[in-house]
């Protein structure tokens, strides 16, 4: 079988088994030994929303993917080149996204009648034609393992579940990784297990790489062979989007010297922010489980009333029932950062499936005339500068602030530079002001709005002198008293917009990723979707397409010059899982005209659905081909 090099861009990969097989596992401890190898990689964790769904089913299928390259990787891969399918289950949900030729291991010692009929697969692919497209190797991973482990005196049960170690012990020798850092990270996993657990899951890690070593010779395994990646000097790490979230949320609180208090409610797929968070303690990160959503962001609010920094998190389901509380957040002019890591809905939808349909949610989804910042992450390593972003804002203008995160970005992993934070700006918050006597001088003092980001100071309990009334009821502009006078309520409305729109002035003018600043064809989008934008725009580029790249990163307030950028381009393109929400917003704000390209289907897009897109769109394109 053939070496696949350097020159060859890339390889991706897909593991699938049941969900109890230990996939995420093998696959993150794979882009791990990937990371460290110098590669560039992107993943994506594929699993389902039942939490333990029947062994051998069709809809218990569990998969990582990742796709690794010497070249710079935006996206995890639309056809994998290799599967690892552990079941005839896992086999039968991924082999539509293989593309002819790639390599299929199979654990034969899975494909049996019983397990035929959990899966409902009438006959056994094998003999059917199905693989006859496919480089397919057979090995009883299974019987392998139990082999592997039988001196160490396992249970039976205990021995099985090694056997996703065997299974990357023999795929990191068909990428040369080395075993010793999966070895280090297995001594520290398994510190509290038996040491009989460590010596199994190792036991099979070596005898899955000397069998795939053993099996080469007579070309049975292929071998790839994938250097590293040119990349800028530093130190990377490999992160995942909610880890980056966690860590930037950390390091806004020093930058800003003001704990974090991070509230909230488990929800796939967000609860991972809290269990990130809730380890940071010794970096001033302080988080609290609450006993519903609702609570949760009272409870966030609270935090920033005293003084703190109030955080809080969920996905749709979780936002719909935090809303009255995110509107008394905007009421009593407090910093709240809400992120949240879309998912399939409406209602309960899709848990464990992405999609971005909370930007209508996160843009006009409160009572009244509510307008809040809406700033939104491009993928796992942007997540940080976001977090730090977001929490700059809130603090300004004294507002909450939605993060819009997904479920592909939250647990999809790449390459990230570790930051020198000496790069980064002190976040500063409008300083109180001087007590006086005069009690109505006081008030109108601590509701001053002459900061070019309409934030008022921020008060909080224990400032001598001062005093911070709360509450939902409007308030009189001048003083902070409750106020039913309708000019003044024409007046609080009017400054809550100029609050949003204040954001425009301090972020930077959008700016053109690919491409020129005029054109017959511009690609548009935002959030999780920029990795398969970027890779369909520059292929289209190589073919002589005359298209650019945007991605905006401010939804709420648009940048102020996205206007006249976009005025300039014959034809606008604008992908989004979704049906067309950010495509509404730009002819709502923009009145421009936009072509989208929507998909729903809670998997992300592919870099040939976009590629397809912008030929289908490109000017001339359709006189062409008629």
């Amino acid at each position: 079988m053939a070496k696949i090099t350097p020159e060859n861009s890339s390889v991706v990969v897909r593991f699938a088994g049941d969900s109890g097989d230990g996939v995420q596992l093998l696959g993150s401890q794979f882009a791990e030994s990937t990371a460290l190898a110098g590669a560039d990689f992107s993943t994506f964790p594929d699993f389902p929303a039942e939490i333990r769904a029947p062994v051998g089913t069709t809809f218990g299928v569990s998969a990582f993917q990742i796709n690794l390259g010497a070249r710079r990787i935006s996206t995890a891969g639309d056809q994998p080149d290799v599967l690892v399918a552990l079941n005839p289950a896992a086999l039968k949900v991924n082999l539509p996204l293989l593309q002819k030729g790639a390599v299929i291991i199979l654990n034969t010692d899975a494909f049996n009648a019983r397990n035929f009929a959990k899966a409902h697969i009438a006959a056994d692919p094998r003999e059917t034609g199905e693989l006859d497209d496919y480089q397919v190797i057979e090995i009883a991973i299974s019987t392998q393992t139990l082999e592997a482990v039988k001196p160490l005196g396992l249970s039976k049960s205990d021995a099985e579940q090694c056997k996703n170690f065997w299974a990357l012990g023999s795929v990191l020798w068909m990428f040369g990784r080395d075993r010793d850092p999966i070895v280090k990270w297995a001594q520290a996993k398994f510190a509290k297990k038996s040491p009989e657990i460590l010596a199994g899951n190792l036991a099979a890690l070596d005898a899955g790489h000397a069998y795939a070593e053993t099996a080469e010779l007579s070309a049975e395994i292929p071998q790839f062979v994938i250097g590293e990646a040119p990349m800028e000097k530093g130190e990377y790490r490999s992160i995942t989007g909610a880890e980056a979230i966690s860590l930037g949320l950390a390091a806004a609180g020093e930058l800003a010297d003001r704990q974090i208090v991070f509230c909230g409610y488990p929800i796939t797929p967000a609860s991972s922010i809290l269990h990130h968070l809730s380890k940071m303690g010794d970096l001033g990160v302080a988080t609290f489980q609450a006993e519903d959503e609702i609570a949760a962001c009272c409870a966030a609010i609270g935090a920033s009333y005293g003084g703190a920094i109030g955080v809080t998190s969920s996905s749709g389901p979780g936002i719909a029932l935090k809303t009255e509380a995110i509107g008394l957040g905007m009421a009593t002019e407090l910093p709240l950062v809400i992120v949240n890591s879309q998912r399939g809905g409406p209602s309960t939808g899709l848990p464990t499936k992405t999609e971005q349909s909370d930007l209508y949610q996160a843009v006009y989804g409160r009572n009244a005339d509510a307008p809040l910042p809406v700033i939104a992450t491009a993928g796992p390593g942007d997540c940080f500068d976001a977090a730090i972003e977001a929490t700059r804002v809130a603090i300004r203008h004294m507002t909450p602030v939605f993060l819009l995160t997904d479920g592909y970005i939250a647990n999809a992993a790449g390459p990230w530079e570790l930051p020198d934070m000496a790069d980064y700006e002190p976040i500063l918050s409008n300083s109180p002001p001087k007590p006086v006597d005069d009690p109505v001088e006081l008030k109108k003092a601590i509701w001053n709005r002459e900061d070019a980001s309409y934030g008022r100071p921020w008060v909080a309990p224990g400032m001598e002198g001062l005093a911070h009334r709360i509450g939902g009821l409007e308030k009189d502009i001048e003083t902070g008293d409750i106020s039913y006078d309708a000019k003044n309520h024409q007046a609080m409305g009017e400054l809550r917009a100029k609050k949003v729109a204040s954001v425009a002035d301090f972020i930077p003018d959008q700016d053109v990723e690919q491409g020129n600043t005029k054109g017959p064809l511009v690609v548009v989008g935002w959030g999780s979707t920029h990795g398969a934008i970027w890779r369909a725009v520059q292929q289209a580029r190589e073919e002589g397409l005359d298209v650019a790249q945007i991605h905006l990163r401010w939804l709420n307030p648009l940048p102020k010059n996205l206007g006249r950028l976009l005025a300039d381009y014959d034809r606008i393109l604008l992908p989004e899982m979704n049906f067309g929400q950010c495509a509404t917003l730009l002819r709502d704000k923009l009145e421009l005209d936009v072509v989208q390209l929507n998909k729903v289907s809670g998997q992300p897009f592919k870099i040939v659905e976009v590629l397809g897109a912008i030929r289908e769109n490109y000017p001339g394109a359709k006189q062409a081909a008629e």
